[in-house]
């Protein structure tokens, strides 16, 4: 098959979906599908490369920062791969179109399909999703919303990340949704070797924003202070002037470090050095972060929401707390902490569980879903 991808963020831009959407790619091209991935250029990165048999064309856009895109900058992508898919479709001829996030990607998918015949397969993430991610998308879905009914409506096929995003999208749109957990290389991640921290090493990975909920990791760490632990935030945002000096006011300052925005390939490096992902997050769909700590061998404690429930085990490989209980997520830390053999136990649990997020097995529904698409 003949794949064109729409991604607002590919690596080394953007979060996770990206990530997902990179993993799938290279996956269906290693299958022999040809796969070219639209996505939005930023700083001085290349307009057009090569990445593991995937041709990645980065547009013209007006995306500022690499960790997130705001409006301006999506709208500026919906326009740029509109017309650039345009073009491609008709010169190169693809048998589908694969959307990853309904908005951006997805309005460019449709108008794409509407033009020139071809079928396209949606796929959400979660904060594509109205309630989705409300801290971040809530105010500007009041008056988009009724414009994303025909970008779902349209689609040949739609899958989501994880059971907890397909019923949110459910309930604003009635179609059919088939689940498709992110996946990863499972062999290719697992840890060379494998011993606990002195001290053990906590790890928050994501964008410093409401949604992820960092300012709960500085008051938990806080009463736990009398313990020996060191921690480090991954990330960059809105948020991360208020994080610093929320350590500093907590006297955490050589106990905390912020190395900023970091590329897939440094995440995965710091997780060799860890125990622990504490990630109290307020709203999440499948977290590739999850599941890379999964595939690390991290203990986990993490929101009790959305996808984390597919990632976590109670009480076998970590916890899932409210997002906003102190308490309950400082005792959970306490325990690994102060039990080495727990957190040992632990972090085995997610070596186990990580099987179920095989990536070959995720690229293979991909491509499954993406092949009924393109024979309608």
């Amino acid at each position: 098959m003949r794949i064109l991808v729409f991604v607002h963020e590919y690596p080394p831009v953007g979060g996770g979906g990206g990530k997902v959407a990179q993993e799938v790619a290279r996956g269906l091209a290693a299958r022999g599908h040809e796969v070219r991935v639209l996505t939005a250029h930023h700083a001085d990165l290349p307009r057009g490369e090569t990445d593991s048999g995937v041709e990645v064309f980065r547009l013209r856009s007006c995306r500022r920062e690499a960790y997130r895109a705001d409006l301006r900058a999506m709208g500026c992508y919906v326009a740029a791969a509109t017309f650039a898919g345009w073009r491609m479709a008709r010169r190169w001829k693809p048998d589908v179109l694969h959307a990853h996030f309904a908005v951006p990607a997805g309005a460019a998918a449709w108008a794409v399909a509407r033009l020139t015949g071809t079928p396209y397969v949606l796929t959400a993430h979660l904060g594509d999703v109205p309630g989705g991610a409300p801290e971040k998308t809530g105010r500007w879905f009041r008056w988009v919303f009724p414009f994303t009914r025909p970008i779902w409506r349209g689609a040949a096929q739609i899958t989501a990340v994880s059971a907890f995003t397909r019923r949110l999208a459910q309930a604003h749109y009635p179609v059919n949704i088939r689940v498709i957990p992110n996946g990863v290389d499972v062999e290719a991640l697992r840890p060379a070797a494998f011993h606990l921290h002195r001290p053990p090493h906590i790890l928050f990975a994501g964008r410093l924003m409401p949604q992820k909920n960092p300012l709960q990791v500085v008051r938990v760490l806080r009463r736990l202070r009398g313990l020996p632990w060191r921690c480090t935030m991954l990330g960059d945002g809105p948020l991360r002037a208020e994080v610093e000096a929320a350590v500093r006011a907590a006297g955490l300052e050589a106990r905390v470090a912020f190395p900023g925005w970091v590329t897939p390939e440094e995440v995965l490096a710091r997780f060799d050095e860890g125990d622990i992902l504490f990630m109290p997050s307020r709203s999440e769909g499948l977290p590739v972060v999850g599941v890379q700590a999964l595939a690390k061998g991290l203990a986990i404690v993490a929101g009790k929401v959305g996808g984390f429930l597919d990632v976590v085990a109670e009480g076998e490989n970590g916890f899932l707390i409210p997002p906003e209980d102190t308490t309950a997520a400082a005792e959970d830390l306490r325990a690994l902490l102060t039990e080495p053999k727990r957190l040992r136990a632990f972090r085995e649990a997610s070596l186990r569980r990580a099987r179920r997020f095989d990536l070959q097995a995720v690229v293979a529904a991909y491509e499954e879903v993406l092949t009924q698409a393109s024979a309608l």
